[in-house]
């Protein structure tokens, strides 16, 4: 399931100002509008395979009309702007929907907003071939060493074969985690359709002041074929890694076959 939430500006302003790179803008603002709990759980314990730990939901880019200030590192979005929010967890949505419904104003890292609609949107009927646009990048890395034994982290693009084969095995965790037994079948395969060098996206998650991690994910649109109950669950819970930091969540497209 996942929900469409639209803001606009609290105030007389007609555009809102935020950071460029407004991934942990956004994943705090999440966590501030569920129950502590909730959050306490998804944060510190979540869904477990193996020593793999998975938060189980995954947000878009903030969807809307703007510009980037460079010099000042931010973005500015007309009001109204919304974002999607979605998970294979329903009592995160239902709180995070209530919580917004009761608040008179809202704010993302400093700026004021008022929530002007919740849109639900069920799961949709899934088959073993979809055509996917990404709403979020989606990234898959491995973490290697180098010559002087220090750590490097390698991300890579859809144009290697690894990518697909890291998201099929990272979905597969996923669906164990969640659902405590294994899928009746763990086909699961990504391939690119219309991707290029633009639609790799450079973001900083910038958890502290002064902090950051530079992660590389790719926008585009795809197929996905396999199970299709894989390919449901991946609309909910995220393809790939990082899902809970804004990355990988996708929507499901008509595309016109050549």
């Amino acid at each position: 399931m996942r929900l469409t939430v639209t803001f606009q500006s609290s105030g007389s302003e007609s555009s809102v100002k935020l950071p460029l790179y407004y991934n942990y803008a956004l994943q705090s603002f999440i966590y501030n509008h569920i129950s502590t709990h909730l959050a306490d759980f998804l944060h510190n314990k979540g869904y477990r395979y193996g020593g793999r730990v998975f938060r189980l939901f995954t947000f878009s880019r903030i969807l809307g009309k703007c510009r980037i200030e460079k010099e000042n590192e931010a973005i500015v979005f007309d009001s109204p702007f919304k974002f999607q929010i979605s998970s294979p967890l329903d009592d995160l949505l239902q709180e995070f929907a209530e919580t917004l419904a009761r608040a008179p104003e809202v704010s993302i890292d400093k700026s004021a907003l008022v929530v002007s609609s919740i849109e639900v949107h069920f799961s949709p009927f899934t088959t073993s071939s979809q055509v996917i646009r990404m709403l979020s990048p989606v990234t898959v890395y491995s973490t290697l060493s180098t010559s002087s034994g220090k750590k490097k982290t390698y991300y890579f693009s859809p144009f290697e074969k690894e990518f697909s084969e890291l998201i099929q095995k990272n979905i597969f965790k996923k669906y164990v985690s969640f659902y405590h037994k294994k899928p009746v079948s763990d086909e699961f395969k990504i391939s690119a359709l219309r991707v290029d060098k633009r639609s790799e996206k450079i973001i900083k998650y910038t958890p502290r002041e002064g902090s950051y991690t530079i992660i590389k994910g790719w926008m585009g649109i795809y197929r996905l074929e396999g199970n299709p109950e894989l390919i449901r669950f991946s609309y909910d819970a995220g393809l790939g890694a990082k899902n809970s930091q804004g990355f990988g969540m996708f929507e499901i497209i008509d595309f016109p076959e050549r």
